[in-house]
Order: C-alpha cells, then structure tokens, then sequence
C-alpha cells in the first residue's frame, strides 16, 4: 500500500507514529505543566524575588498567619492561589501580568512599591471578594467556628455576616501585611453602619452596651 504498510489494526505506519509521536508531546506538556505550576506554587518562589522578599514578606513574618500558638501556618500560595486545578491554571494565566510588571521593574524599588501599595492592596481585595474570599475558606468554614469563643463583636460579625453580605476580606484586610498609608478605617466602618441600617438591624445586636429599644415605651 502507498504511504506505508498497515498495522494490526488497520492504520499506516506514519499514522500510527505521528499518533504516538502526538500523545507523547501531549504527556510531556502534561508534565511540564503540572511540575512548572508546582514549582512556582512556593513560598520560596514567591519570594524570589526582591520585590516580595523586602516588602511584604517580613510584614507576613510578623502575622498570625506565620508563627501562632499551634504552629499551623499559612504561605503565600495558602492565601493567593487557589487550589482547585481550573481555577489555578486562571491564576496563573492572570500571574503573567505580574512577571511583566517585575521585568519592567513596576515596583522594583521601595518607594515604588510604596506608592503602587493601594492601587496593588485593591486589586487583590476585590479579587477577594470576586471568590468570596475563597481562598480564606480553605481553612476558615463558619461552619466549624466556636463563635462562643470568640470577642463578642467577632462572634456576631460571623453570624450577620452572610446577611449583610459581608465576606471575610471585608473585615480582614491587613491581617497578614501592611495597610496602605490611604487606607481609610473610619470609611469601611461608616460604610458597615451603613449597610447595617440598611439591612434593619438595631443597634444592640452588635453593641453588647446598647440596650434594645422597648417599643411599648413609646
């Protein structure tokens, strides 16, 4: 037969290698794949470079997040980087924008890293809460939270939360590094009364030092 002898099965020979040959390079990509995304899902390769090393890193160092009373930690990736495949190869995908803007040197020095803070902090804030601070939840399930353990204030944010439409980045920001220098409290607090109003509920449910209103009295 032109092109080939057949095989078993009834395929030529450059078919059959061209097929093989095919499957081959799609493993290799595989596994080129799925080891170049564990390599860079590292708190070493995150910190690799100066720019995370010297700003961010040392703030982390200092949180809860890094060293606490039971010795359970999250890294970088923990926070940053989702775990379920799809959603990661996403981020990944959005994490080229970061490799451009380091060869660039976007924020290569302290006081550009100072000055891009908020507009980065943001970024990562409304990701955040694009997920529903998915990321957060891989180890946080309210679920699970002995609310009675926590500060009375805690306990009741945790329980309204879903009500108010709150996720965990609303009222977390800052917990594992720096706020920005812009970063106005009194703002999101005002903003939080705000919703609470808007949502009906009367001050003593969040206020242990506010009695409830009788309604009889007036």
């Amino acid at each position: 037969m032109i092109g080939g002898k057949k095989s078993i099965l009834g395929v030529t020979r450059p078919v059959a290698v061209a097929a093989t040959l095919f499957f081959g390079l799609g493993v290799l990509f595989w596994v080129t794949l799925e080891v170049s995304m564990d390599a860079s899902n590292t708190e070493t390769f995150c910190i690799s470079c100066h720019e995370m090393s010297h700003n961010v890193y040392p703030e982390y160092r200092r949180s809860a997040h890094y060293i606490n009373r039971t010795g359970v930690r999250a890294t970088c990736p923990d926070c940053h980087v989702p775990r379920d495949w799809i959603h990661k190869v996403i981020r990944k995908v959005h994490a080229t924008n970061e490799l451009y803007h380091w060869l660039i040197g976007s924020i290569d020095t302290r006081q550009k890293f100072v000055a891009k803070r908020s507009q980065l902090a943001q970024q990562v804030w409304q990701n955040m809460r694009a997920t529903d601070s998915r990321e957060c939840r891989n180890c946080h399930d309210e679920a699970f939270m002995a609310l009675a353990d926590q500060g009375s204030m805690a306990g009741k944010m945790h329980v309204l939360s879903d009500e108010l439409e709150l996720t965990c980045i609303d009222c977390h920001q800052g917990i594992a590094h720096q706020l920005p220098a812009e970063f106005d409290q009194q703002l999101v607090l005002d903003e939080l009364h705000v919703k609470i109003e808007q949502k009906g509920f009367a001050c003593h449910q969040c206020h242990d030092d506010v009695l409830p209103v009788d309604d009889e009295q007036w």
